[in-house]
């Protein structure tokens, strides 16, 4: 079965940094572009950083762009994202993200995990 799980939100206060994890069963990373997305209260769900699996480039929204770093560790089947210099409109649920392309494209989600900037 495939499947995505994140690990790591939490509280943090403004300028802190989180390391989100999104564990991978079922794929193998290094075949598929994976991203990040994120909602805050009351907006849509936005994309906010991805990772080719084609050529390994990255793409960031301006919003995090110099501040989270996108990566993933395939001997671990894992994906993260590197957050640092977090600010209170970085709170949010974040999800991980992957797209198997095919007949029919499939699209995974994890569950999501809370983050919190707050003083």
């Amino acid at each position: 079965q495939l499947q995505l799980v994140e690990s790591g939100g939490g509280l943090v206060q403004p300028g802190g940094s989180l390391r989100l994890s999104c564990a991978a069963s079922g794929f193998d990373l290094d075949y598929y572009t994976t991203a990040w997305f994120r909602q805050a209260p009351g907006k849509e769900r936005e994309g906010i950083s991805c990772l080719s699996s084609s050529d390994s480039s990255t793409y960031y929204a301006d919003s995090v762009k110099g501040r989270f770093t996108i990566s993933r560790d395939s001997a671990k089947h894992t994906m993260y994202l590197q957050m640092s210099r977090l600010k209170p409109e970085d709170t949010a649920i974040y999800y991980c993200n992957v797209v198997v392309p095919g007949p029919v494209e499939s699209i995974y989600w994890g569950q999501g995990t809370q983050v919190t900037v707050s003083a």
